[in-house]
């Protein structure tokens, strides 16, 4: 399909419309998923990693409700199946409205990819911005199968 060429802003069409600020998703291209789709990997034969690193994850922490801030990096070595990366967009931004402990988020992550893809290896590394002077790195890995 081809890519149509944006003409410019019209008016009333700009980020400061009246619909602006309003908290209203109506409209909006994508919106924030639990799912995660995924695709055959295209080199099942050969041993590979995948590695992403997500800058912009955001949750709430469940005791203040003050947002917290990560960058999570997740590497994977796939069986038969990969993440499709707009999915995994979707799905981390779905957390950003929740409250969760840095620890209980980072496994919730980790175990939602293992049941998605089925990997034969698996690392996610949830790396919060400080908080109370406390920088905290969550690291939960995935082994596989034995004798995979």
């Amino acid at each position: 399909m081809a890519r149509q060429n944006n003409p410019g802003p019209r008016a009333g069409s700009g980020p400061l419309t009246a619909r602006a600020g309003r908290g209203d998703t109506e409209g909006m291209p994508t919106r924030p998923q639990k799912s995660l789709e995924t695709f055959a990997n295209p080199r099942p034969g050969r041993e590979y990693e995948i590695r992403f690193e997500c800058p912009e994850f955001t949750c709430l922490c469940p005791k203040t409700g003050q947002p917290d801030f990560a960058t999570f990096r997740i590497s994977y070595v796939p069986d038969t199946l990969c993440v499709e990366l707009k999915s995994l967009k979707l799905y981390l931004w779905s957390f950003r409205d929740e409250g969760h402990f840095h620890e209980d988020v980072t496994n919730r992550v980790l175990d939602d990819l293992v049941a998605a893809v089925k990997p034969k290896r698996m690392r996610v590394e949830g790396d919060f911005n400080v908080r109370g002077g406390i920088h905290t790195v969550v690291v939960a890995e995935h082994a596989g199968r034995k004798g995979r």
